[in-house]
């Protein structure tokens, strides 16, 4: 299962083992994996580095133990029967691959790899033969595999080395269809491959900027493709497979968002979801023939005022499910394409996580919902009887889930006119004012919704603290406007939103502003460092977890792939006009502010946020004398996909908020502005 020559090069860089030499040369200097003094391996775990984190003490390690045992169903897929569920789960160290062939049935594990899999389908032939992606230690670039299930034996189908993403396979199993960046390791074109002969891979696009394969048409004869150039900036195209000759259906003026696009069964038209006529994204019908088209089309969700977020188009084409985010909680509807009915499916409050009819069965819709006391788990529902079966129900390590805490949606303001929506979780035996923990999203186009998170829940549950959960300007799912208010250099105008939610915690007599902690990963991390640093009286601790210390190194430095797409959202770092702002607002030029205590955590392989990020903000915060907790995982990459990393690295952070917050609130306080 290594692909390619990859993984080799990475322990060897990783290791700072030297590459062989000549016997008459001078052994070259090793490569140290950090450049951060007095960094070092922890005691049974040499892929996880330490620098000035203490031990995790027994009882600590004793009263979370259960919480990092949570499990999750996560739909990859149905057979085309409808007697199968394809399901990604974790038993050992990482997610792989299970079967459930009934309704809370045996998860019969199918893959058996150190690295997680979070991406796979069955062939639409043969359900006996699985398509999967799959990388090396966190790095991203994933490759294409074939695993065949009667000999348990999986294929390399890609080159092992270039990145590839968004698999897609036809409805008669005869074709494959995915992003890769083998021509010039920049710009991903669309490839597609005969199921039969995957090595034959042709290039049906190739151009600038990032092209992604979408839903093939019934007889395998055209594929959708989407031209992203960010996340409100994209174009949906057809192409005929025969010919390659490739058609815009989107116009070519103005520009939104493609958050999903199906062909119909005769391959006439498409149903997307675009925002391109509106705030939000809603449902269109659009006939080939006519695309692209100068006027708006009829909005087939007009009277849904949310994102729609997920679309599936049933065998016959007589019924698309809809999937909405309305105020974050996901909803999920039942079209009649023929009449344009709206149908509403009862679903547990929460958040869905993929839906996908079998192919062979219009009459059988699997979805996945997680609500804020249950992990991701698999339903099927029955269109004739409109009844949902459980099909998996993931262990939370056998803890009484009715003791979690339901998170209250709130809303307050901040500059400019804004509504921040924001979710609170309070602990229910709170005696007096309790410490509040702040968790920012990353993204910067993500969104925090109220799905399980056993990290909000130990903090609320067993540590007493409220979490405070934002949706920051910027954020998806609340239209575009909004989503727009963070672009380029009004990001500055944007850290008010800040502050309004250190003034929403004063304003409510439960919470003690004057033990706040902030958290956050990736642009979240960001958030957090921007928050240490420009409102520095108003925190005791902060997180940074694969966070931006600066926006001009961090876009010097990311992938180059990423680049382009990322200076769409933070601004164009070779401006000067727009440099000036983005090292005005970059933490690491304001380090003499910051009085919080620091936990950086990284992984070494991150190609969005590289290491640098981390570890220029963590030497530069030394220097003024401060402490900064320091964890860098060599086998990881944006984020922690191993359970052993991802446990020691939970309990640190656990360990360092109860050091800064659990100390009573001081008389003089320290919530002024």
């Amino acid at each position: 299962m290594n692909p390619g020559s990859l993984a080799p090069l990475l322990l060897s860089l990783l290791s700072g083992t030297p590459a062989a030499q000549p016997a008459a040369s001078a052994p070259p200097a090793a490569t140290a994996p950090s450049t951060v003094p007095g960094i070092a391996a922890l005691p049974g775990q040499p892929n996880l580095l330490a620098s000035g984190v203490p031990a995790i003490p027994p009882e600590l390690r004793k009263r979370v133990l259960q919480y990092l045992e949570t499990r999750s169903g996560n739909l990859m897929d149905v057979s085309p029967d409808g007697k199968q569920v394809l399901i990604s789960t974790r038993f050992a160290d990482t997610n792989q691959l299970h079967v459930v062939e009934q309704p809370l049935g045996a998860r019969y594990q199918l893959t058996f790899t150190p690295e997680p899999i979070n991406s796979a389908q069955f062939h639409p032939g043969d359900a006996r033969t699985l398509f999967f992606m799959q990388d090396v230690g966190g790095g991203e670039f994933y490759q294409v595999f074939r695993l065949d299930r009667r000999t348990g034996r999986s294929e390399l189908l890609t080159d092992g080395k270039s990145r590839h993403e968004q698999l897609e396979v036809s409805d008669d199993g005869k074709w494959l269809a995915y992003g890769g960046t083998g021509r010039n390791g920049k710009d991903t074109d669309v490839y597609v491959a005969p199921t039969d002969n995957p090595q034959q891979a042709r290039r049906v696009t190739e151009a600038e900027g990032s092209w992604y394969p979408g839903h093939f048409s019934r007889d395998g004869s055209k594929l959708l493709v989407t031209q992203f150039r960010a996340a409100d900036d994209a174009d949906l195209h057809v192409v005929d497979l025969k010919t390659s000759q490739l058609r815009q259906l989107t116009p070519k003026e103005g520009k939104g968002s493609i958050n999903g696009a199906v062909l119909t069964p005769d391959g006439k038209s498409a149903y997307v979801v675009t925002d391109r006529y509106g705030d939000f994204a809603e449902l269109y019908k659009l006939d080939l023939d006519k695309a692209p088209y100068t006027a708006a089309p009829p909005s087939l969700t007009k009277s849904i005022r949310w994102n729609v977020e997920a679309i599936a188009l049933s065998p016959d084409g007589k019924t698309l499910a809809v999937e909405t985010n309305e105020d974050g909680y996901s909803r999920l509807y039942l079209m009649d394409t023929k009449s344009g009915a709206l149908s509403p499916v009862e679903v547990p409050r929460g958040v869905v996580g993929g839906i996908t009819f079998a192919r062979g069965r219009s009459d059988v819709l699997a979805y996945a919902v997680s609500t804020s006391r249950a992990p991701m788990d698999v339903y099927l529902l029955d269109l004739r009887t409109k009844k949902s079966t459980r099909w998996t129900r993931s262990e939370v390590g056998g803890l009484d889930t009715e003791s979690f805490v339901e998170p209250e949606l709130i809303h307050y303001a901040s500059t400019d006119g804004v509504k921040v929506p924001a979710f609170l979780y309070l602990p229910r035996k709170a005696q007096g004012k309790v410490p509040v923990v702040i968790v920012f999203h990353g993204g910067p186009e993500g969104q925090s919704r109220p799905y399980l998170s056993t990290f909000t829940q130990f903090l609320a549950v067993e540590l007493g603290m409220a979490v405070v959960v934002p949706n920051v300007r910027g954020s998806e799912g609340y239209g575009k406007a909004y989503r727009a208010m963070d672009d380029g250099v009004k990001r500055e105008q944007s850290l008010a939103d800040i502050g309004a939610t250190l003034d929403a915690i004063a304003a409510r007599p439960e919470l003690d502003a004057s033990r706040v902690a902030v958290y956050g990963g990736s642009y979240g991390g960001y958030m957090v460092l921007a928050t240490a640093a420009f409102f520095p009286e108003r925190i005791k601790a902060a997180v940074d977890v694969v966070g931006i210390s600066s926006l001009a190194t961090f876009l010097q430095n990311t992938q180059a792939y990423r680049r382009d797409l990322r200076r769409a959202e933070y601004g164009d770092e070779r401006k000067p006009e727009v440099r000036a702002v983005q090292e005005r607002i970059s933490p690491l030029n304001a380090v003499d502010r910051i009085k919080a205590a620091l936990f950086v955590q990284q992984g070494a392989n991150d190609p969005r946020v590289p290491q640098s990020e981390a570890e220029q903000i963590v030497k530069a915060v030394r220097a003024r004398g401060a402490d900064v907790w320091y964890l860098l995982a060599l086998d990881e990459g944006h984020g922690f996909g191993k359970k052993a990393n991802r446990d020691t690295i939970t309990m640190a952070t656990f360990l360092f908020l109860e050091k800064h917050l659990a100390a009573p609130a001081s008389t003089s306080g320290g919530s002024g502005k």
